[in-house]
């Protein structure tokens, strides 16, 4: 009598089913990351708004006026364009001597031209944040 050797390793429908699973784990996992990295990318609109509209401040508290022929971002965004640090987002403004309302769009090609929620960023010289997004002010 012959005893038959017992065979090792794993069968198609093992393999199969291990495939199926990482599938589905990634299918989840790849959305909720991508939303995250979107979010941590917000930061680079926020900061680049925030720091615009303090240099605006400077200019309104030195010369009474936003565009002041003196202030440098006023001349800059009068027309043209400021890039966030992290080149995320593009800031552009409607300047008037005593109000701004400074708007952060996302770049074309990068992540955050994918960012539904939110969207483009923007912020007045009153303080007043919003978004164009469905999220609106939570998005800050």
């Amino acid at each position: 009598m012959t005893k038959m050797q017992k065979q090792k390793g794993f069968t198609l429908i093992e393999v199969m089913i291990v495939v199926a699973i990482i599938g589905i784990i990634s299918a989840i996992a790849y959305p909720s990351y991508m939303e995250s990295v979107r979010k941590s990318n917000r930061a680079d609109g926020k900061a680049a708004l925030n720091d615009v509209a303090q240099r605006l401040q400077r200019c309104f508290t030195a010369y009474s006026s936003y565009t002041h022929a003196n202030c440098g971002v006023g001349q800059t965004l009068d027309g043209g364009s400021v890039s966030s640090g992290e080149g995320m987002y593009t800031v552009t403004g409607a300047v008037a001597a005593t109000t701004f309302t400074l708007t952060a769009a996302p770049v074309a090609g990068t992540t955050q031209a994918g960012d539904s929620k939110c969207g483009s960023l923007t912020l007045t010289q009153a303080g007043v944040k919003g978004a164009s997004g469905p999220q609106g002010t939570e998005c800050w």
